[in-house]
């Protein structure tokens, strides 16, 4: 078997001329994971993904897209510095003194290269940068790939912040960065 070796990428904040662009990747990502809901049965959900600009223009997100030196997407990632604005179901939003990181979105041509995982990483250090005592996300099983990369990296289920997403089971997990100060 021939392995694919990742492209030289690097991480940044989204430009708005891309968020079009990011909100298609994210939605034809979500939506062809087996076992996620069908854009019909979840399309606030869907448009809430599509909107890059609508959660750009909150100050406690920013949108990281990974890109290739020639400007190519490769994936995508919100990053939450105020819980409040988490935006998810559950209790998530009331994690004291934590950041989240939501939305993350390889293209499936670049999965297990390692984009999703630094993606993360980034998230984790803009966290630790900003004093924060841990990082918050969600995942389903549906995103067993991302749930594995999650618990690799540290991350631990947190079923006090889990919820339904319709018929969907929506998993807290939490990355405790105290033992990392």
């Amino acid at each position: 078997m021939t392995s694919v070796e990742a492209p030289k990428f690097s991480i940044r904040k989204a430009r708005p001329e891309e968020f079009s662009a990011v909100g298609h990747m994210a939605v034809e990502v979500y939506a062809d994971l087996a076992g996620m809901p069908a854009i019909a049965e979840q399309p606030d959900y869907y448009n809430r993904l599509r909107d890059v600009g609508a959660r750009a223009s909150n100050p406690a997100i920013t949108v990281y897209v990974a890109t290739t030196e020639a400007g190519q997407l490769l994936g995508s990632v919100d990053f939450i510095d105020d819980m409040k604005h988490y935006g998810s179901g559950g209790s998530a939003g009331t994690v004291p003194d934590a950041a989240g990181v939501r939305l993350l979105a390889v293209r499936p041509e670049c999965r297990r290269m390692g984009i999703g995982k630094q993606l993360t990483q980034f998230c984790i250090e803009r966290a630790l940068s900003m004093g924060r005592n841990s990082v918050i996300l969600h995942t389903t099983r549906a995103m067993q790939t991302a749930w594995g990369m999650y618990e690799r990296m540290g991350f631990n289920r947190f079923p006090e912040i889990d919820f339904m997403q319709g018929k969907l089971e929506v998993f807290g997990f939490q990355l405790d960065l105290a033992p990392n100060r």
